[in-house]
């Protein structure tokens, strides 16, 4: 949160993958829902990237800017209403998301650590089966983009 203790309503959605085609998902506490990692910007000149790997560092525990990862931009924007319950934790005025689309390739077997106090449980799944598992279409629908940004994935 901000100094104003309001999100920023810029965040990042990042679809942590295995080239084998596993996806992995994450459990909210808040909701119980399953989701990629996401996450704000913690300030506004925050770089799209910085953000990215520190929701990625603070809900896994994995490091994105390791050698044997490669996060990607993948030059994609959803903008969407924000939803009802979590509208409080945004400014009075402020009604709509503009969520940035990552790809995080990692190696097979990568160690998972979650934050207890964001998620409860993960599990890798295969890629349209994450895509199904998603409560939120924007999630699924980057999952189901995965083909496009890694031509080497294990369909």
């Amino acid at each position: 949160m901000t100094s104003t203790n309001y999100k920023i309503p810029q965040s990042v959605l990042v679809v942590i993958y295995t080239l084998s085609g596993q996806v992995l998902l994450i459990r909210r506490t808040d909701a119980g829902t399953w989701q990629s990692v996401t996450g704000s910007k913690d300030f506004w000149d925050e770089d799209w990237a910085d953000t990215a790997a520190r929701e990625v560092q603070e809900e896994t525990g994995i490091d994105a800017r390791h050698p044997q990862c490669r996060l990607q931009d993948w030059q994609l924007e959803n903008v969407y209403d924000i939803y009802p319950m979590w509208r409080w934790r945004y400014a009075p005025e402020v009604s709509r998301n503009t969520e940035r689309v990552f790809g995080l390739c990692v190696p097979e077997q990568t160690p998972i650590t979650l934050s207890p106090a964001e998620h409860t449980d993960w599990q890798w799944l295969h890629w349209r089966a994450a895509a199904d598992h998603c409560f939120s279409p924007s999630n699924a629908e980057a999952i189901l983009m995965l083909p496009r940004f890694e031509n080497q994935i294990g369909l």
